[in-house]
């Protein structure tokens, strides 16, 4: 099975192609956040090296969030445009969970994404036989009220680009039981979404692209000013 995931959901735009378990090509761009533009050429651009065509894909992986809203929109439209001319199967993926997916640590694996104002998007992960378990769902968070809510007795390894903003006061808060990912693990990669995917084509629910939408988790600033304008007038 031929597939092809996406994530827009930070800067760094990714697109990767699998064939069962064993990864074809992975493009990553970092061009402040011009998904727009860049999206579909990097697709096209991974797929000619392939010598193959999106009708021949047989599954699509994107990240739903959290993330940037604007940049969620460009990755799903694309990849539900797609699914929906060629009648393929598509998964949404947490960018959280892809997020941890790129790590193996004995502990609880905690992957944050600068939502800025002092809070992150965030969830808690550990691996039990060999499969990525969630112990905490998708939430943004004030990054103290985090640091409070981890267990006291547990390892802790954090990863995401909020990591480049609150590293030092988490090491500050958490001392020697808190570890940091390399800087390449704290980016949402292709190969993870496109790994998360496949695992779960059979038994999700949303394998159909009518079904797909972002996990935005905070109101986009455009949706705040809607709602205050129409408590306004009520």
């Amino acid at each position: 099975m031929k597939v092809l995931a996406v994530d827009t959901s930070t800067v760094i735009a990714t697109c990767a192609v699998m064939e069962d378990e064993n990864l074809l090509g992975e493009y990553s761009l970092n061009q402040n956040m011009s998904h727009s533009e860049n999206l579909v050429p990097m697709i096209k651009e991974v797929l000619d090296s392939l010598k193959l065509h999106v009708r021949d894909i047989d599954l699509y992986g994107v990240a739903v969030g959290p993330g940037s809203f604007t940049g969620l929109r460009i990755g799903i439209a694309t990849v539900k445009a797609f699914a929906h001319v060629y009648n393929k199967p598509i998964v949404g993926i947490s960018t959280l969970e892809a997020l941890a997916f790129n790590l193996s640590f004995n502990g609880l694996i905690v992957p944050m994404i600068d939502a800025r104002r002092n809070r992150v998007y965030t969830g808690i992960y550990r691996w039990k036989r060999d499969r990525l378990i969630n112990v905490m769902e998708p939430t943004v968070m004030d990054i103290n009220n985090l640091i409070e809510t981890l267990p006291k007795e547990e390892n802790i390894l954090v990863n995401g680009n909020a990591v480049y903003i609150h590293k030092d006061h988490i090491k500050d808060k958490l001392g020697d039981r808190v570890h940091f990912a390399q800087n390449i693990h704290n980016h949402c990669r292709a190969l993870s979404v496109a790994e998360l995917a496949l695992k779960k084509v059979d038994n999700t629910g949303n394998a159909n692209y009518y079904n797909l939408v972002p996990e935005y988790i905070k109101e986009s600033q455009a949706q705040g000013e809607l709602r205050k304008k129409e408590s306004d007038i009520i």
